[in-house]
């Protein structure tokens, strides 16, 4: 007798098949045929995106950036201790602000001058403080956006809405809207990458979300305070099960789930598990490698410096180059920015261990012709009080309160000016008061960076076409370059 292979579907009829199979089959088979005619009319991009929703795709027009790295500085650096210098807090030192001013989330005093020192850097004479040596460095690299605005003195709505762009509803990441946007150049490796050391910060995978889209565009969390790969990346590899008999066994199950999902309506999460399983094989082959900066001469080791925070963003600049297209890099989630006491202590710590790789970064993709294309986003949900916080004794502990009506957001290279600083806040550094960026405005810029018209790069959902920028949002042109 002639050996036939066997087909998992025939261990799975159900009920409901068999009875169409037997009253309905003429009509199943004209739907399928007039299914069948109207995707042969799909568009090319569409198509591909069909079998592979992370194949790459064209913008709505050529951007100026093709991938992106986010340092999210988790809890609300200072501004008028980096960034936005504010001499008049010296002259009211210890003494109450004139005018009036918003109310902050907890009690507030005197005025409270930095206890940084600013100076001119580069050619361009940028002013940053000495708690970013290494970013004056490449100051002419630099836009500091001085005059962005949140909505509320709250972590948790002003970290979903920097990330996401909604502030109270569920909503997908920039990084998710990224590559559903553009899809990603490597289908071995995730297109959205999140390296966050030491667990998960306010929020945990909100932050990175996929929301209403196709789950495979979530953000891949990568706890980097991990060496070992096997401890990066949980199950990266099979120890019992080599990779030829894995790929017949996840070819079955494939199969199974397609079988499954070509009988029902599209369901998002299995097409995410679908996808992620296949990921997850791939990974296998490639992830070792672009994890492993061993393989990176010594002074490019040095040049982003020792501890968790130099070896993640040198695997970022890794990642970049083998395609992936938004890497999300996490600093302050075990210890974060939210200095409400001796935030000069505080501060000079955080800002040690970031400041070296990020300015690195910025060298190194310089040097090897990807900083015009690679777009760096520096910064935090808010900024903090010009003012000193006070004690439930009405003490001064030397630290700051929450301040989303000012603060300041860096960005450098992928088409925009170096060596500028837009915007501004009042003269103590409370509120933003020219030429304002909400957070919907600086989404914009970067989608509008990134090749995509934001009221045009929309989702249906639930009958209606979502945004990241919803309803709002303009692009800052005089930070194009």
């Amino acid at each position: 007798m002639p050996y036939r292979k066997p087909n998992p579907r025939e261990a799975f009829v159900t009920r409901r098949d068999f009875l169409c199979r037997c009253g309905m089959g003429m009509g199943a088979l004209s739907l399928a045929a007039l299914f069948g005619e109207t995707s042969l009319l799909l568009p090319a991009a569409q198509a591909a995106e069909s079998l592979n929703p992370l194949a790459p795709k064209p913008p709505h027009f050529p951007g100026k950036a093709k991938r992106v790295v986010h340092f999210f500085l988790n809890g609300g650096p200072s501004h008028v201790d980096s960034f936005d210098p504010k001499p008049a807090l010296e002259k009211y030192a210890g003494r109450p602000l004139p005018g009036e001013y918003i109310k902050t989330e907890r009690k507030t005093g005197a005025a409270f001058p930095s206890p940084f020192k600013f100076k001119p850097r580069g050619q361009s004479g940028l002013e940053i403080s000495d708690l970013f040596p290494h970013l004056g460095e490449v100051a002419d690299e630099l836009c500091l956006i001085r005059s962005m605005k949140a909505e509320v003195p709250n972590h948790e709505p002003s970290l979903m809405l920097m990330n996401c762009g909604d502030s109270v509803q569920s909503r997908p990441s920039l990084g998710s809207w990224t590559t559903y946007g553009l899809g990603t150049d490597n289908l071995n490796l995730p297109g959205f990458i999140v390296m966050c050391p030491g667990g998960y910060p306010i929020k945990d995978a909100d932050n990175w979300q996929s929301g209403f889209l196709p789950g495979v565009y979530q953000g891949t969390y990568i706890d980097s305070q991990h060496t070992r790969i096997e401890k990066l990346i949980e199950n990266i590899r099979n120890s019992r099960i080599p990779l030829q008999e894995q790929r017949r066994q996840l070819d079955l199950v494939q199969q199974l789930n397609a079988e499954h999902q070509a009988a029902r309506i599209r369901d998002a999460r299995l097409e995410a598990r679908i996808q992620s399983l296949e990921m997850a094989y791939r990974m296998q082959m490639e992830a070792a490698d672009a994890f492993d900066i061993s393989r990176e001469p010594e002074a490019i080791r040095k040049l982003y410096g020792e501890g968790v925070h130099g070896r993640q963003t040198l695997i970022a600049r890794r990642l970049l180059e083998r395609g992936v297209r938004f890497v999300q890099l996490w600093h302050g989630a075990s210890q974060p920015w939210d200095s409400h006491e001796k935030i000069e202590e505080a501060h000079r710590k955080l800002a040690k261990e970031i400041d070296q790789p990020a300015a690195a970064l910025i060298q190194d993709l310089k040097q090897r012709g990807l900083l015009d294309d690679t777009l760096i986003i520096f910064g935090g949900e808010f900024g903090r009080t010009p003012t000193v916080e006070l004690g439930d004794k009405g003490d001064a502990k030397y630290g700051r309160d929450h301040n989303p009506y000012g603060f300041t957001v860096m960005l450098a290279g992928g088409g925009v000016k170096g060596g500028t600083a837009y915007g501004a806040t009042d003269e103590f550094g409370f509120k933003a008061v020219e030429n304002v960026v909400h957070v919907h405005d600086l989404h914009a810029t970067i989608l509008h960076l990134l090749g995509f018209n934001h009221e045009k790069f929309t989702y249906r959902y639930a009958g209606r076409d979502f945004r990241l920028t919803d309803v709002h949002g303009h692009v800052v042109k005089a930070i194009l370059a």
